[in-house]
């Protein structure tokens, strides 16, 4: 009798754990719908709106500016305040913000609109889910907990976005149809976040946060002595950015309808996910063996798919094939971004200020969107057609060739902590 008790005690322990990533997963899948409007209404933006490229590219500037302004912050409640707060107060409030944006407010409304959105998501929301995230497994299982964290991500974000959609299209895909799938998208924000509130509060109590340490200004220093580690989410989240413009590459190059480019940008933007995410968590945890071998992998892959990319003829008939190749490039981004927060663990940094660390890699991660969009932007206003999106397709690929440089930096500093850590294990024996 006594030698079954501890396998119930185990299956217990793992549903605890899976029932709370589900619950993370949901939040992460719905907290940046509103602020990512372009991934699948890029043109109804425009139209509706009355939006230039650069007008839409300062909105994601101002997003992410402020965003970037309050990661550290937002690192600091994490490790100060539970989940369950945290969590759902960042979903209600920008599902109520998401309400007044369906309004269509003018141009400096929106820019401020878009500025608590960042507050909502990036300062309350996302270090409390990345840091929740890690403390779920250990060192052996970061690679497979954040790949499935963005393949399920893609999940729910591809089930919301599909609907919202087809909630646009079912309305005539006008003014009125772009309307109902923003308060969409609002309301969901709400109805999560009121369930996360309910049911993460017992999952919070069963299993509580350690605090042997508070994060302060030592735990800061200490979180932003690895440029490596937050170099390399930069390098791979501004090759990221310019997924949003194979939307309109597509609608104003190759002749797409925008009911179709917009099932097209779910695809692109949330679908590849499901399978980008678990795909990278797998291969760092059992075929490289550390994720920034793999990501220094990823960003040489790219380079060869922008050069076929150039080489498609800019006309209708070459539709297929330039959305396969999108696609392609897309798919190898999310296997990335589905693991470059795994590196955390390689390079040593400790679980009870991991809220702190997250919020630095957040800070510098995140921060070409506070620049990135508006550059792309203003490329693409200047240059006005086929060789616009070419432009930015380079700029791209010299990027992806940076990446794997910062990565090889990365992969030079895991390794000696690796020998640190081994060495003094063989002379013991």
């Amino acid at each position: 009798m006594s030698a079954i008790a501890p396998e119930k005690t185990t299956k217990s322990i793992d549903w605890s754990k899976w029932i709370r990533f589900a619950l993370l997963v949901m939040a992460g899948g719905t907290i940046y719908k509103l602020s990512n409007l372009k991934d699948a209404f890029y043109v109804p933006m425009q139209e509706a709106m009355g939006l230039s490229h650069t007008e839409i590219g300062t909105l994601l500037s101002v997003n992410s500016i402020v965003a970037t302004a309050l990661f550290v912050v937002g690192g600091y409640l994490a490790d100060r305040f539970s989940t369950r707060v945290l969590i759902p107060l960042g979903l209600v409030g920008c599902g109520a913000l998401g309400l007044f944006l369906s309004t269509f407010p003018g141009f400096n409304t929106l820019l401020v609109v878009f500025a608590l959105l960042a507050v909502c998501s990036d300062c309350l929301v996302w270090p409390a889910l990345l840091k929740s995230i890690r403390q779920l497994g250990g060192s052996k299982e970061q690679g497979r907990l954040f790949g499935l964290l963005e393949g399920g991500r893609g999940v729910v974000d591809t089930a919301v976005a599909f609907s919202a959609l087809g909630i646009f299209v079912w309305l005539g895909s006008g003014v009125g149809g772009f309307r109902a799938a923003i308060a969409f998208y609002a309301v969901l924000d709400i109805a999560v976040g009121v369930l996360l509130f309910l049911l993460l509060r017992n999952q919070t109590s069963e299993n509580p946060t350690p605090r042997k340490h508070k994060a302060g200004l030592a735990e800061i220093w200490r979180a932003a002595k690895l440029p490596q580690l937050w170099w390399v989410s930069f390098m791979v989240y501004v090759v990221y950015c310019g997924l949003t413009y194979f939307i309109p590459y597509l609608t104003y190059v190759y002749g797409l309808p925008v009911a179709l480019v917009g099932a097209y940008g779910i695809i692109n933007q949330y679908g590849l996910k499901i399978l980008g995410g678990p795909i990278g968590g797998v291969l760092v945890d059992k075929v490289f063996k550390g994720a920034s071998r793999y990501i220094r992998l990823g960003f040489l892959c790219l380079i060869p798919v922008v050069a076929v990319l150039l080489l498609l003829p800019a006309d209708p008939g070459s539709q297929i094939p330039a959305m396969i190749v999108t696609l392609l490039f897309s798919l190898i981004i999310f296997t990335m971004r589905g693991v470059f927060w795994a590196p955390m663990d390689e390079v040593g940094i400790p679980e009870e200020t991991s809220g702190t660390a997250f919020g630095i890699a957040c800070l510098v991660g995140y921060a070409p969107g506070m620049f990135a969009f508006i550059v792309y932007g203003s490329i693409l206003d200047a240059n006005p057609g086929a060789a616009g999106y070419h432009i930015v397709f380079i700029v791209l690929a010299a990027l992806a060739l940076v990446g794997a440089l910062v990565s090889s930096g990365l992969v030079r500093v895991a390794q000696a902590r690796r020998a640190a850590v081994e060495v003094p294990s063989n002379s013991w024996t």
